[in-house]
């Protein structure tokens, strides 16, 4: 598989926002550029902070779109069309509640299962949908009605967002094997079964395949 050359973190834009649960792509694309000392900047012609740099060795450029969720693909199709690259070069790290906290998976391809944020994407991206998705859970408030003020009015509680960070502190392993385009061993190494000690069961990370 491609290797990739852009990573995009959805979220809604200005502090309002910022510690919402519909941010956690956004807080997570933040963090590892602040991990790979990677400078993120304003570009008007790309709608958003962008930065290029390195991580385990191999040239990638972090997009975070500064228009709301439900728009994020006029950022992401902007800085596609103008690198040229391909769908299947681009990972959108972005919030899923059909996830508990704690669980982070990776899946290429498919539909935006409902996120509009992905909808935009793949819109952006002129239908294609092949790129990477790394889905971020966050949790269900348990009613629909309750899904928008759950995602975007609500900050997560403490434990949630230790579950939420821990889960996304990825091993250099892991975002090396990202980077080069080795998805499979990506999504082995990320959805092994955490070790416990020998008195506790372990716990296991849904299959990939699942939505």
């Amino acid at each position: 598989m491609a290797a990739l050359k852009l990573i995009v973190g959805l979220g809604n834009p200005g502090p309002a926002y910022a510690d919402t649960r519909h941010n956690v792509g956004a807080v997570w694309v933040r963090e590892l550029a602040r991990r790979h000392s990677i400078s993120l900047g304003l570009d008007s012609k790309f709608k958003g902070e962008i930065g290029r740099g390195l991580i385990a060795g191999c040239d990638v450029r972090l997009l975070l779109p500064g228009t709301f969720m439900n728009n994020s693909g006029e950022s992401v199709g902007a800085v596609s069309r103008f690198f040229k690259f391909e769908a299947a070069e681009i990972l959108v790290a972005y919030d899923e509640v059909a996830f508990e906290p704690g669980v982070v998976k990776l899946k290429q391809g498919g539909g935006s299962n409902g996120h509009n944020g992905v909808k935009s994407v793949i819109a952006g991206l002129g239908s294609r949908d092949e790129f990477v998705r790394l889905r971020i859970g966050v949790g269900h408030p348990g009613s629909k009605e309750q899904v928008i003020p759950y995602l975007t009015k609500q900050t997560p509680r403490q434990s949630e967002r230790e579950q939420i960070a821990v889960a996304g502190d990825f091993a250099d392993a892991i975002i090396a094997d990202m980077m080069r385009g080795e998805w499979q061993l990506a999504m082995t190494a990320l959805h092994a079964p955490e070790k416990m000690p020998d008195n506790e069961p372990a716990k296991v990370t849904p299959n990939p395949g699942e939505t």
